[in-house]
């Protein structure tokens, strides 16, 4: 059996925008190799970097906590929760800016991570990426907790209407304790079903969302 690895993550580098309105990350050096080599044996250098960011940076999973103040943040997730999921991708690119239900009509996402493909990552790193994006409706969000979904996520700005303030997805797939994956990339690389899906933050308390290194493994 030959097993691939599909990386679904947008890198992470200094200065970059992931969400409009949200500062960039600052990357730099809290010891560099210059700085180090009068602390060790001549020839012997090392870097220790440093980086401020807000949580919501490159490809992230937001947790309950989020969005609901007294739910588990990103440290609670079991790993069963964000690791080996059985994954299916719903194709969406094409169909306008909302993604109502009729997109998963009779689709089988009980217990899978189920990642929408919109295309949307094309933009990324460009002003088209922060606006007009798509995203689900609340009838496409009732449809994947009452289809029994175990994470979802969209390769979107957002999974929500950014113009609407109640954020429906988000509140009630984080309120069902689904997780939620957003800015995904490379979905396209993806069959539509037969692989397992990882997208695993740190441990970090307190933190309602966090950067993952989201990635599919296909066996075969």
């Amino acid at each position: 059996m030959v097993t691939r690895l599909v990386d679904l993550s947008h890198p992470i580098e200094h200065g970059m925008i992931t969400y409009p309105g949200l500062p960039a990350p600052v990357i730099g050096d809290w010891l560099s190799r210059e700085g180090s080599r009068g602390r060790y044996a001549p020839g012997t250098t090392f870097h220790i970097g440093k980086i401020e960011m807000v949580a919501n940076t490159g490809t992230y999973v937001d947790a309950p906590f989020h969005r609901h103040e007294h739910a588990i943040d990103v440290a609670g997730f079991p790993l069963d929760a964000v690791a080996d999921l059985e994954g299916c991708v719903v194709r969406a690119a094409g169909r306008g800016r909302p993604r109502d239900a009729s997109l998963f009509g009779r689709q089988d996402v009980r217990g899978k991570a189920v990642l929408v493909h919109t295309g949307w990552d094309a933009h990324w790193r460009t002003d088209a990426y922060g606006t007009g994006h798509p995203f689900l409706t609340r009838d496409a969000t009732e449809a994947l907790i009452h289809g029994g979904a175990a994470l979802v996520g969209i390769d979107s700005l957002n999974i929500d209407d950014t113009a609407d303030g109640s954020r429906p997805a988000h509140t009630l797939l984080l309120g069902a304790g689904i997780p939620i994956v957003e800015h995904l990339t490379n979905l396209g690389a993806l069959p539509d079903a037969g692989f397992r899906f990882y997208a695993v933050p740190p441990p970090v308390i307190g933190m309602g969302s966090f950067p993952v290194r989201a990635f599919a493994r296909l066996d075969g």
